[in-house]
């Protein structure tokens, strides 16, 4: 399977580490390895490995991570995995459009698949930091799947298109925007700097009350995140943020 190190599989704040097991066992039957925790509750854990059965080594090279930015940092494609409902709509994408869109985006860089808590899922400052929510088609009246069964899903998905990429030897057409500018993607990481200043910039020229943040910024990082920024994008964005800070300086020193 190409580059399946850059596919990864992300889980925030997992109770359960038998789910743990469970998920490295999910994965690894789809050709899927690269595991990345975030504030597990219990790992490592003897239970995660029982449940890991064929799948030890997954759990043995999984990564812990403190935040869920610092897990997605060096991607440049995420997409968060989640059945609640939301007020601001995020992006959506479709689980069979995510398999066939996992394999142009790595053409780009490093891609992540979130899932959330098992309680109470992906919270919508996480959905923040992804391009697109899928959500897994299931019965209305009882649509929670064990985490596992959801991981399974997905990554069925992402295998299954490659099978289709490898038999036709191109990318699957799902009439989805692809990304073909020879400048790199911005990563996820440059996106949050790119935010940061943003924000800092709009509270400085009083566009961005955060006593009275309503949706702004949320509605700003869908935004960008739909435009699929480049490197170089973002750099300009940045010093666009950086010369405006220049001139209020300046500006206020005259006025005094």
């Amino acid at each position: 399977m190409n580059k399946p190190n850059q596919i990864k599989v992300v889980l925030v704040e997992p109770s359960h580490p038998g789910n743990i097991g469970a998920v490295a066992r999910a994965a690894k039957t789809m050709c899927i390895e690269n595991l990345v925790l975030v504030n597990p509750e219990e790992f490592p854990s003897g239970q995660a490995r029982a449940r890991a059965t064929g799948a030890v080594d997954v759990l043995e090279r999984a990564v812990v991570c403190h935040s869920l930015k610092e897990a997605i940092a060096d991607c440049t494609f995420v997409v968060g995995a989640s059945a609640r409902e939301r007020g601001l709509q995020c992006p959506e994408i479709t689980p069979d459009n995510v398999g066939a869109r996992v394999w142009q985006e790595l053409e780009q860089g490093n891609v992540a698949i979130v899932f959330g808590r098992e309680s109470s899922g992906l919270s919508n400052e996480e959905l923040d930091q992804c391009h697109y929510l899928t959500t897994i088609p299931a019965n209305w009246e009882f649509s929670s799947l064990n985490l596992a069964s959801a991981v399974q899903v997905i990554c069925y998905e992402i295998y299954s298109a490659y099978l289709k990429k490898s038999s036709t030897d191109k990318v699957v057409n799902n009439d989805l925007l692809s990304h073909t500018n020879a400048d790199p993607l911005a990563t996820i990481e440059q996106l949050e700097n790119l935010f940061e200043h943003m924000q800092q910039v709009l509270q400085e020229i009083e566009f961005f009350d955060p006593k009275q943040p309503k949706l702004l910024m949320r509605r700003l990082r869908h935004l960008y995140s739909r435009a699929r920024l480049t490197l170089v994008e973002t750099n300009i964005l940045r010093g666009i943020l950086s010369a405006t800070q220049k001139a209020m300086r300046q500006t206020n020193t005259l006025d005094k």
